[in-house]
């Protein structure tokens, strides 16, 4: 089977940029190679490899999985089934971090629930004389942290652990977390590729819940690890502002808001301690 032949094959399963991209990954080849070397040949290996890969998505397994990779903030980081796949309205919190502390000399931020690390590793490239902190339950996702830590030469403390619980009293100018924020029963878990990523990072579990444990338990547990004139930011649900912004009041917070992304939705709420 050439190239060609099996980027016409694959299109005929799925999407056709996705198709694309799957065999350029198991031809190990560019898109540019693609268009001009059709007629290269696919060892018999990387034709059942393709398949599979096919099938697999095919049957709505999402793509970053089955590439081992996933873009964000203009920096590919490796992704497993271990971790969320990193969305671009994510790329809100990184941007209003490096707003908060861009006047500090080193700033001291802690990720909450750090994942595959994009956010830890985004901000630590931004201001890389910040002096990071990554947490994480999952010792799997911790690793794969660390891994893209290292990938794009970012320092950080990795800890394991529930939240503040590793922390014991540090503080810090800045707290980030994209924790899980979805009810245990809402009907959209079962959508979109979100079966296949880790129910842990997509929900708290709670039955009946409103998908604000993990929030509460954020900003309840923030002034003890805040500095003075500190930020906490938390990426929430489309439909969950006022009700992070009433929680941040209840913490004690000040100069509580809301802030939109790229669609016009508040995502990402804060406040800090005065």
């Amino acid at each position: 089977m050439t190239v060609g032949d099996a980027w016409r094959a694959a299109r005929q399963r799925i999407d056709r940029l996705d198709a694309r991209l799957l065999v350029e990954h198991v031809a190990a080849c560019t898109h540019a190679e693609l268009i001009s070397e059709p007629m290269r040949r696919l060892l018999a290996e990387q034709a059942q490899v393709l398949a599979d890969l096919v099938e697999r998505r095919a049957a709505g397994e999402p793509l970053a999985y089955l590439l081992g990779s996933a873009g964000f903030y203009g920096i590919e980081f490796q992704i497993t089934p271990a971790v969320l796949i990193p969305r671009p309205e994510t790329e809100l919190l990184v941007t209003l971090a490096v707003k908060c502390v861009e006047s500090l000399a080193e700033p001291r931020i802690v990720d909450l629930g750090t994942g595959s690390g994009v956010v830890a590793v985004t901000v630590g490239c931004l201001c890389p004389a910040a002096r990071i902190t990554a947490v994480d339950l999952s010792p799997s996702a911790l690793d794969l942290a660390r891994i893209n830590a290292g990938r794009h030469g970012v320092e950080a403390t990795f800890l394991v652990g529930d939240w503040y619980t590793p922390l014991g009293d540090c503080g810090f100018d800045l707290i980030v977390a994209n924790p899980p924020y979805v009810a245990n029963d809402d009907e959209h878990l079962q959508r979109d590729g979100l079966p296949f990523e880790p129910r842990m990072a997509l929900t708290d579990g709670v039955p009946g819940g409103d998908g604000l444990a993990c929030i509460r338990r954020i900003t309840d547990g923030a002034r003890r690890h805040l500095l003075p004139g500190g930020w906490l930011l938390i990426e929430h649900g489309y439909d969950q502002a006022a009700a992070v912004r009433n929680e941040l009041h209840k913490a004690g917070l000040s100069d509580v808001a809301s802030w939109q992304d790229l669609a016009r939705i508040e995502r990402v709420s804060g406040g800090r301690l005065r």
